[in-house]
């Protein structure tokens, strides 16, 4: 018998459309409303009664309409709503949310002119124990230095190539260039050597744990001026950011110069390194050193893209840092989804070329690839039987509910790559490409396999938990208290995850590589099984058990015999992930073999889990707009009291304030601002004139970022 999402696995957030729903930043009020209003911090051992578990099936409707209702008007208020009550006095009315009773953040804001070193660096972050120093200290804007106190320097996070240390283990590395005749070298990026004091730390994650580098920090100019910002279009750049504020800028242009962009072709650059630095990459070694593994990163992106200026200097410095200064270790390509299905793209060249010029900017033209769904239903086609539910209510082939059918063509198209990055069209990072994903690739491969998925299900607060060996040991501590209810080996799987988990009631499923067998029993390993291997899937939010939260997808699993109980999964929010070649060709062989397939962010975590592959989250740096208190943090990210509770649900408003979500707000204001927008009646060129300078933020995954532009003032 089929079985449905019961009512409370509904989310009205989730009717509401996302692009639509706008980001709250309600202001503080006095200290005195915030004493007031503010919610006291709680431990592990409250246990809050649940104030639906008493209520009829009629009452629960209507509660979920009256949701609705809230949430839509809220969204109609809007950003702009909530800044306009910042500049009026405070109301006595209760905020919407908890979270929103915290102090807010304002050291991002802080420029330039108030570099400090490492030394002199004191966080904003109170972790809402007392006011932060922005409403305490004295900053008079005459003890700033009119110039920034420290000058940029070139940031250059690679290995030093031509050294006898790197050459005793890898071939030769050869320098790349934008042009075919080799005069133009790829350009370097410039940051500066400290951060603008009081900026806050991150709630989540960590430089130090991932080896990025924090005590820098990157503005618009050294970040984004080598890519054509900040000079006019007679020498090759995109003649942005000319108006804006840019005191020290020249520091930079005096070491980088104007690179002319103008007649770039990135295709042809990217195999002219390749075709130099060939022998890195070669399968057998002939001469006894370690080859490097390759990389696709592909950028999944549509017919009727607006490439707007800002938006090609980021995708260029993706293609020059990870490809171009690498030797060739990344090749960036765009996926392009061609929306009419009406266009024949794999019959004809002559219209694949001219659909492809149509729509991608030319500099991009060599690293584009056009997919169809159409396309799709021929490679993997129907039936696809037994859907436990739709709640999309579109097609199997749509990319809405299968994303991963183009990137799993993609990998069999280009089998020499051995690991795909899914990157999305509305994602930034202010700091390095190559530093960031290359170290986290690094971390991921250091990762023991001992206690791996629920390290990786949990939210890892520093503040809360310590440095990762003691959150390590914590969860270890944790996993063996579990009282493994029946109902949670048949929803969940066993706890811990040790190895393939294919011990539940299916109806056929692949069998698991051999490799991924454990040599050992779970007890008897010293946390010594996975060190060294590399990761198949890498993700930048939890991966946490669907059926523990009232994820509206959850269901969305296609397949498996429907009378039998949906099978063990995991999903991580967001499909932004490294993949690796072996993960793909299962994924592709279990979708056109055996039928099975599930939602996006649900698809790759569960054939890892089902196959015993080696599936990680990387705690990435993520900061929150809040001053949160980090024991309520916890409590709020990782032990939700319901299910209705959890962040991957109803409780994604949590997530709202950060920098890292998929329906973060705060993460596209603050990247807004650090290009010198106004945002919401804040920051702007002639404030920044007026103020501290421009932004200068650490390297920072932003995610989403609908718009961005420049300033206005």
């Amino acid at each position: 018998m089929r079985r449905l999402p019961r009512l409370r696995d509904l989310n009205p957030l989730r009717v509401v459309d996302s692009g639509r729903f706008s980001y709250q930043r309600v202001p503080n009020g006095s200290p005195f409303d915030f004493h007031r209003y503010r919610w006291p911090a709680t431990t592990r051992s409250e246990r809050w009664r649940n104030p639906f578990a008493r209520m009829s099936f009629t009452k629960l409707i209507a509660l979920a309409i009256a949701s609705f209702v809230v949430l839509a008007l809220l969204g109609g208020g809007g950003y702009h709503h909530a800044t306009k009550q910042h500049k009026s006095k405070p109301v006595d009315k209760p905020l919407p949310f908890y979270w929103q009773h915290y102090w807010r953040l304002d050291g991002y804001y802080n420029g330039l002119r108030t570099l400090v070193s490492p030394a002199q660096y004191e966080p904003e972050n109170r972790y809402n124990r007392s006011i932060p120093p922005t409403h305490l200290e004295d900053r008079k804007q005459a003890k700033l230095s009119p110039e920034p106190p420290l000058d940029p320097v070139r940031y250059d996070p690679y290995p030093d190539w031509k050294s006898a240390e790197y050459l005793r283990e890898y071939e030769q590395v050869h320098q790349c260039y934008l042009d075919a005749e080799e005069k133009v070298a790829a350009p370097d990026i410039y940051a500066y050597p400290g951060v603008p004091q009081h900026m806050a730390v991150p709630f989540y994650g960590s430089y130090k744990e991932l080896g990025l580098e924090e005590n820098v920090c990157f503005e618009r100019f050294g970040r984004l001026g080598p890519y054509g910002y900040g000079y006019n279009e007679s020498d090759g750049g995109l003649g942005i950011g000319n108006r804006s504020e840019h005191v020290g800028s020249g520091k930079i242009f005096e070491q980088s110069g104007h690179v002319d962009y103008s007649n770039m072709d990135w295709g042809s650059a990217q195999k002219r390194c390749y075709d130099k630095n060939e022998a890195r990459f070669a399968e057998h070694q002939t001469s006894g050193k370690k080859r490097v593994e390759r990389h696709a990163y592909v950028m999944r992106t549509w017919t009727g893209y607006n490439y707007k200026d800002y938006q090609l200097l980021s995708l260029r410095a993706m293609i020059n840092e990870l490809s171009l200064k690498s030797g060739g270790e990344y090749d960036v390509h765009f996926l392009v989804h061609v929306k009419n299905n009406s266009i024949p793209i794999w019959a004809s060249p002559r219209i694949y070329q001219e659909t492809l010029e149509k729509y991608d900017p030319r500099e991009f033209w060599n690293i584009s690839t056009l997919w169809s769904e159409k396309q799709m239903e021929m490679y993997y086609p129907e039936p696809f039987p037994n859907n436990f539910a739709n709640m999309a209510g579109s097609s199997i082939h749509g990319v809405y509910r299968s994303a991963h059918f183009p990137l799993q063509w993609f990998s069999q198209q280009h089998p020499e790559y051995d690991f795909v990055w899914n990157w999305e069209m509305d994602m930034r990072y202010s700091g390095h490409y190559w530093e960031f994903n290359t170290r986290i690739g690094e971390w991921a491969q250091k990762q023991p396999r001992k206690g791996l998925w629920e390290r990786s299900r949990r939210f890892w607060i520093p503040e809360q938990h310590g440095d990762y060996a003691n959150f390590t040991h914590f969860v270890e501590q944790e996993t063996r208290d579990i009282d493994i209810a029946a109902h949670d080996l048949e929803r969940n799987g066993p706890v811990p995850l040790w190895g393939p988990y294919q011990d539940f009631p299916n109806s056929g499923m692949l069998p698991p590589p051999n490799e991924t067998m454990p040599p050992t029993s779970y007890e008897a390993d010293n946390y010594e099984w996975g060190v060294g291997e590399h990761a198949d899937l890498i993700v930048f939010n939890p991966l946490f058990d669907p059926s523990m939260t009232n994820w509206v997808f959850s269901w969305d699993v296609t397949g498996y015999n429907r009378s039998l109980p949906v099978p063990p999964r995991r999903a991580a929010i967001i499909t932004v992930a490294r993949l690796s070649k072996r993960l793909l060709n299962i994924m592709h062989e279990e979708t056109w073999r055996m039928r099975h397939t599930m939602f996006p962010e649900m698809w790759p975590p569960a054939v890892c889990m089902h196959h015993g592959l080696k599936a990680v989250y990387a705690p990435h740096p993520v900061y929150f707009d809040r001053d949160w208190e980090v024991g309520r943090m916890n409590e709020v990210f990782n032990y939700p009291r319901e299910i209705w509770d959890s962040p991957f649900g109803w409780g994604e408003h949590n997530l709202l304030g950060s920098s890292f979500y998929y329906n973060s707000g705060f993460s596209g204001a603050l990247w807004r601002r650090w290009l010198g927008q106004g945002e919401n009646g804040e920051g702007g060129g002639r404030e920044e004139e007026a103020g501290t300078g421009r932004m200068c933020l650490r390297g920072t995954l932003h995610h989403p970022v609908k718009r961005e532009d420049g300033p206005v003032d």
